[in-house]
């Protein structure tokens, strides 16, 4: 395209922006809200599917408490026990210490709370790496008759749990996607046919006087794009700081709990803007070549 061409594109873009403003907000409104909701689902989906990798982590293992008073040779008699059943690959022993110092890798800036611990409440463990998932119910009753085993550990129907509800989000927010993406098309649609019929008699005569398709298409393509974009950026805005504000809130309430699965708003709005760039600008686009078909047909 040549530098003259594009210069007219632009000045036409945004001429017929402000002659049909109201419409273009309408347009902008509508992209912004369809990507707002994408964006929820999006957050939400991503979020328990770090949950999700983390508690399969967490499934793929067994982590078993020892007794706090269990001495040095039942701790080892113990570990040889567990290696040698059916369906474990691998058994490793995680010191009470080192059990401290993950936790307070965990809380990231706010492990040093842990330094004022007169004593280490944690137990000595045996973390059980399975060979078979299909083993695991047999292994997590066997070694519950151990003697100086406090706690077993194991999350299967929380995975399982997991699992399903991510599924249903998934397929619901496709749904409610593909209706509004839907909608906002529309509305761009007929956002650029008000300032295409407006025009018609102009592009009629640039058609007659050899003007290409694609030259007239031009500013009306530009302007479904930027309505697009400019929902998008608005979006964008909105689910950042709606999410940094509820990160911020639960991790202030429940950190202990959730530090390892939330994911912090600041990488997670890279994907939500490169996502809803594409998105919004594909929407404009498809509503602004949607509408011109009509009127190029001379």
């Amino acid at each position: 395209m040549r530098i003259n061409s594009f210069g007219y594109n632009i000045k036409e873009c945004f001429k017929n922006l402000w002659r049909n403003r109201m419409m273009s907000v309408a347009s902008i409104s509508s992209v912004a809200a369809t990507l707002v909701i994408l964006g929820i689902i999006f957050v939400l989906i991503v979020n328990i599917s770090a949950m999700t990798q983390v508690a399969k982590d967490q499934f793929d293992t067994i982590q078993v408490y020892l007794d706090d008073d269990l001495a040095i040779d039942g701790i080892e008699e113990i570990g040889t026990k567990m290696i040698q059943l059916q369906g474990v690959q691998d058994v490793i022993f995680e010191a009470k210490e080192e059990a401290l110092e993950k936790m307070k890798l965990d809380w990231d800036q706010n492990g040093y709370l842990l330094d004022g611990l007169e004593s280490n409440p944690l137990p000595n463990s045996y973390i059980i790496v399975l060979d078979d998932i299909n083993y695991a119910n047999y292994i997590v009753n066997t070694i519950q008759d151990y003697d100086g085993i406090e706690e077993v550990k194991y999350y299967q129907e929380v995975i399982e749990n997991i699992i399903k509800i991510t599924d249903v989000i998934r397929k619901v927010g496709l749904m409610i996607m593909v209706i509004l993406i839907a909608i906002s098309t529309f509305i761009i649609s007929n956002t650029i046919k008000i300032a295409v019929h407006s025009r018609r008699r102009e592009i009629n005569i640039m058609k007659y006087v050899g003007a290409t398709n694609w030259f007239i298409r031009g500013p009306f393509l530009l302007e479904g794009v930027v309505l697009g974009l400019l929902g998008a950026i608005l979006s964008s805005v909105v689910i950042y700081f709606a999410y940094k504000y509820s990160y911020d809130a639960i991790m202030e309430q429940f950190y202990m709990f959730i530090s390892a699965y939330l994911i912090r708003a600041q990488v997670i709005i890279k994907d939500v803007v490169f996502l809803f760039v594409i998105i919004g600008s594909g929407i404009g686009a498809l509503g602004s070549l949607a509408s011109l078909r009509k009127y190029l047909d001379v």
